[in-house]
């Protein structure tokens, strides 16, 4: 059963879990199911998703229940009327806020513009040591972007050299080894954790979180941090 988040005669949300496709793709042929169809199934009702997650990335995930809603809103993520925040942990120390405004390339090779605010939520030093170093840093961070490119905040901290943990291709196959090795962990450590819109048909401001999910947690608790605070 997927976890509904929020639900009313026109939109659906749910937490979407890491590794679930929300449709099927041809690039993806191992996949044997999808959100929108297990949300179809397990509300007996036709769902249309209006925005996309990653297959990696879990967390809120937006779908509308009749065509005005989506076209709607759909509209709205394309006038960048919807805010999203993301969570995410990733490799070395980031600094307390920044701003990253670099274009990314689509595969037709046409540069689009892409920006992604992030602050620091929480940094931590581990006893675990990793090539040269001693013991190993890590950060969690806010990313809160204003554009929707294709893996935007995974190509944006790669950029930075502060790449997602548990990210392929674009971020440290060394660092997600020790992850692998330590931790038993392979999930991409990349969390929808909010949106915040006004509703298009009704007009009141909605707001929609998402929880960890357990692999997320379970990597927050060896970082010793405490995510109760974090809205």
């Amino acid at each position: 059963m997927l976890d509904i988040l929020y639900r009313d005669e026109h939109l659906i949300a749910i937490n979407k879990p890491h590794g679930l496709l929300v449709h099927r793709s041809r690039i993806a042929a191992d996949a044997t199911e999808f959100a929108i169809q297990m949300l179809r199934d397990q509300i007996g009702q036709h769902v249309s998703p209006v925005h996309r997650l990653d297959r990696k990335t879990g967390g809120v995930l937006l779908f509308a229940l009749n065509k005005e809603a989506e076209v709607l809103v759909q509209m709205m993520f394309a006038d960048h009327q919807i805010k999203k925040t993301y969570i995410a942990l990733v490799r070395g120390y980031t600094n307390d806020e920044g701003e990253i405004d670099y274009p990314l390339r689509k595969e037709n090779g046409t540069l689009q513009e892409a920006f992604t605010a992030y602050q620091t939520v929480c940094r931590a030093e581990i006893n675990v040591p990793h090539g040269k170093h001693l013991t190993s840093r890590y950060s969690l961070l806010k990313a809160i972007p204003t554009t929707g490119r294709m893996h935007q905040i995974r190509k944006h901290f790669a950029h930075i050299d502060h790449p997602i943990i548990g990210d392929r291709p674009h971020g440290c196959n060394k660092q997600n080894r020790l992850f692998k090795a330590n931790w038993e962990m392979e999930t991409m450590l990349l969390h929808a954790n909010r949106l915040a819109f006004i509703h298009p048909v009704t007009q009141l401001q909605v707001i929609i979180n998402a929880p960890f999910q357990e692999e997320f947690t379970r990597m927050n608790k060896v970082m010793g941090w405490d995510m109760t605070s974090i809205k």
